[in-house]
């Protein structure tokens, strides 16, 4: 195997060994604060789906699509962060995270073409909702910046795994039927979401 493969398989580990109660909790962060902040979007299921539902919709678009709407959500998300740090006081935040997972696993599902402001004014107001959660559950010793950097990245790598999944799902006739079956579902949990926290 490859250097970079061997690197990329041992952060996958170090990720799906971590214990999920690390990610919020404010008595201790044994790990550091930016595997902390990596942990968060990774190991809440909501933000899960919600992440690499943007990277299918964006392989799903093509084109500049690609980079441009995971870039929005990053980097609008980590402007999100910083108001749930200083507590701006933002409501309904889980409804606008459940609401995320099932605008965008619609999206999918629908396979239509979505003009690329759309996407991107979309998933920037959902980038705030998500950020949001992120910053408000910061623990309270994390490092504030690592932690960011963090949760930034590991939102950017589970973008690329869902960018990764939509490309692949385009070359093949069943792998598209997958891809809106995968969508209706991450619709229906979010959905759910919803109904939760309503």
């Amino acid at each position: 195997m490859s250097n970079n493969l061997v690197r990329t398989l041992c952060l996958l580990a170090m990720v799906v060994t971590v214990s999920p109660a690390l990610a919020h909790d404010g008595a201790a962060l044994p790990y550091g604060s930016f595997l902390s902040g990596l942990t968060h979007p990774v190991l809440g299921l909501d933000h899960f789906l919600a992440m690499v539902s943007v990277g299918i919709l964006s392989a799903q678009m093509g084109g500049r699509a690609i980079w441009t709407v995971p870039a929005t959500f990053v980097g609008i998300m980590a402007f999100g962060g910083l108001l749930g740090w200083i507590d701006v006081g933002l409501s309904a935040i889980e409804v606008g995270i459940a609401f995320s997972v099932l605008a965008l696993g619609t999206a999918i599902a629908a396979d239509k073409t979505v003009p690329l402001v759309v996407a991107m004014s979309a998933v920037g107001v959902f980038a705030i909702f998500h950020g949001y959660a992120h910053g408000a559950e910061m623990p309270v010793v994390a490092q504030p910046v690592k932690y960011a950097m963090g949760f930034m990245t590991g939102t950017a790598l589970l973008h690329l795994a869902g960018v990764l999944i939509g490309d692949i799902s385009q070359h093949y006739a069943r792998g598209k039927v997958l891809l809106r079956i995968s969508g209706a579902a991450i619709a229906a949990i979010g959905g759910f979401f919803l109904y939760g926290a309503a």
